[in-house]
């Protein structure tokens, strides 16, 4: 019971102390200058980046952009350029067994166009 006599008596306190003495007219983080320290607005001694930090920055997010927009170009075209091979060599294929089904050509000529295909698909 004495314990919890004493944790009262020290809330009650600390609320005192915040409440009357603690220095309420001054914000904490920026109680004092930082002396030759040249930390705050005037950090670099008035010669911070100014515009230029601007415009770099600037700069720097439009090259990053344009290397994005180039990555991704580049990306869809060789995914399109690989797919279109495989769907054009299949196709010519298709056409050259539904030739060789209807009797169009004859098992001869059959072999030198599938080889033909697979000749020029291979390069």
């Amino acid at each position: 019971m004495n314990s919890i006599k004493s944790k009262v008596f020290g809330f009650f306190m600390s609320m005192f102390f915040l409440t009357f003495l603690y220095p309420w007219d001054m914000a904490q983080a920026q109680g004092g200058r930082y002396e030759g320290w040249h930390m705050g607005p005037d950090m670099m001694g008035g010669w911070g980046m100014g515009w230029f930090g601007g415009i770099f920055m600037l700069v720097f997010w439009i090259l990053i952009l344009v290397g994005l927009v180039f990555v991704i170009r580049w990306l869809v075209q060789t995914t399109s350029k690989k797919g279109d091979s495989g769907q054009h060599g299949s196709r010519a294929m298709e056409i050259l067994k539904e030739r060789y089904a209807r009797g169009e050509i004859d098992k001869a000529q059959f072999e030198d166009m599938k080889r033909d295909l697979a000749n020029s698909s291979g390069r």
